[in-house]
Formats: structure tokens, C-alpha cells, sequence
């Protein structure tokens, strides 16, 4: 089996819409460059994802110097949104987590409200540094995330996906497959593992930056969302509880905290240091 290396990095600005996928990104303490520091939110200030609105994923956020987005979607003029400045931060609400964000432009918001039809907000988080802790259960003192679901970043494998391609083609919804990796929204994807060797692994350092293996990701009905069209199945949920539930969660993934910055490139040999 060759030597596992880095095959695809992926940055999502806003928070459950399409991103990017660069050929190096750099590590922050808490995920990638850029990487969902933008997030809506609804009149009550609660986050706005595909899980509730599956047509979040027909929009794009492309990635502007400055920290700023460009934002297209099917029927939509684009738009470029700036970052806010600093001022009258606002409480918003992301899982368990109050976190202290600034809203967008009105004009984001519009855009965004005519694309769901429902009342949105954008808002930006300015100092990720000190805004929102990881998971005290899995985190360490001072480590902090974006408004990524939980952690900093998040790992797949090529392998594994083929495992689960391969496992869906022998269940109820063969039709529904093969899934591409874009249903997972991974931050790194990993090539040459054997299939779910990440289950196994504590450690990683890719190219030059090491990783802390937190938690297996457990997964939600976004995984059921077609990327392209926000249509939705039963697929890989469905395989999922059949073949990779751990207690009460169906797991595809490993969620990562960076133990210091540095840069990452598509080629990069990835190590298993634990």
C-alpha cells in the first residue's frame, strides 16, 4: 500500500454552503484560513444550516482577500460581501454555544432570505481566538474553534468512502450511490489507508503540521443531501446505522485540533504519529 498523502483540502467560508477547495490552505489554531467564519442566523439569532434549509447547498462562497466572500447561487445576482467592522458584536447561538458574532451587511442578509424564503441573517466572527472554546469534553484549555460544527478541522479518506460506496451498492438504495466525498464536507481528505484505519489512529501530522485525533464525527441529515441539487435520500444514513453506529451516532470521519499552525498542500505526506 502506497504512503498516505494529502489528495484534496477543503475550505468553506460561510457556514453549510459550498466552498472552496484550495491547493495549500494555512492552519490557524482554530481550522483552516478562512474557514467558516461567516454563519446565518434566523430571527432568533440560532444558526441557519442545510439540515433544516437543503437549498443552502446550491449557494457558493468564494473567498476574497481581506476575509471577505463572493456569493452565488442558482437565480441570484452575486454578491460580495465585506467583513464588518468590529463594532456591537451581537449574541448568536450555534449548537450550545453563545457566541459573540458581527452582523453583515443588510444587503447579505436580503440575499440570502430571497434565496431560502425565510428571514436570515449573516454574521461574521471577528476574533475566533477567543469567541468559541472546543468541547471542554474533548478539548484542552485555550483551544477554540470556528463556527464549524465542533472542531477545527475534519479528515476523511478515500478508502473509507469506497468501503461505504461499496456497502451501499449491497443495501436498499444501491441507486442513491456511489456518494461523492462533498456529501461530508471534510476539511483534509487522506489517500492511500486501508479502509477506516482513521478509527484506530490518536495522531497526525500533515506535511508539516500535527494534528490531535479528537473524536470520531458523527453524522446528520446532511450527509443525505445531494450537493449539487439539494435533493435528498436516504443515503448514507441509512448504511451508516447499519455498519458504522457507535452508540448513538453514525460515524464517518475523524475531527482534528491543529497542536500549531503552519500550511498544508494537496501532496503533503500524511503520518500517523499515534
Amino acid at each position: 500500500m502506497p504512503n498516505p498523502v494529502l489528495r484534496a483540502v477543503h475550505v468553506y467560508p460561510v457556514k453549510s454552503v459550498a466552498g472552496c477547495n484550495p491547493d495549500e490552505a494555512a492552519v490557524e489554531p482554530w481550522g483552516l484560513a478562512g474557514d467558516r467564519r461567516w454563519m446565518l442566523v434566523d430571527t432568533a439569532d440560532r444558526f441557519i444550516t442545510q439540515r433544516a434549509y437543503p437549498r443552502l447547498a446550491l449557494v457558493a462562497a468564494e473567498p476574497l482577500p481581506g476575509g471577505g466572500v463572493r456569493l452565488t447561487a442558482p437565480g441570484m445576482e452575486p454578491l460580495t460581501v465585506e467583513v464588518p467592522e468590529p463594532v456591537a458584536p451581537t449574541a448568536v447561538e450555534v449548537w450550545r454555544d453563545t457566541v459573540k458574532a458581527v452582523p453583515a451587511a443588510a444587503a447579505a442578509g436580503e440575499w440570502f432570505s430571497s434565496h431560502l424564503g425565510t428571514d436570515a441573517r449573516l454574521v461574521h466572527l471577528d476574533d475566533p481566538a477567543r469567541r468559541r472554546p472546543v468541547d471542554p469534553e474533548y478539548g484542552r484549555p485555550g483551544e477554540t474553534v470556528s463556527f464549524a460544527d465542533g472542531f477545527p478541522l475534519l479528515l476523511t479518506t478515500t478508502a473509507s468512502l469506497d468501503a461505504l460506496n461499496s456497502l451501499i451498492a449491497q443495501g436498499d438504495h444501491p441507486d442513491e450511490g456511489p456518494l461523492p466525498m462533498n456529501r461530508f464536507r471534510p476539511s483534509v481528505v487522506v489517500d492511500g489507508t486501508a479502509p477506516w484505519a482513521e478509527d484506530g489512529w490518536s495522531g497526525v501530522r500533515i506535511g508539516e503540521v500535527r494534528f490531535r485525533v479528537a473524536k470520531p464525527c458523527g453524522r446528520c441529515v446532511m450527509t443525505t443531501t445531494d450537493q449539487r441539487t439539494g435533493d435528498r435520500g436516504k443515503e448514507p444514513l441509512r448504511t451508516l446505522a447499519r455498519h458504522r453506529r457507535v452508540g448513538d451516532q453514525l460515524i464517518f470521519g475523524q475531527n482534528l485540533v491543529p497542536e500549531h499552525t503552519g500550511t498544508i498542500r494537496i501532496g503533503d505526506p500524511v503520518e500517523v504519529t499515534g
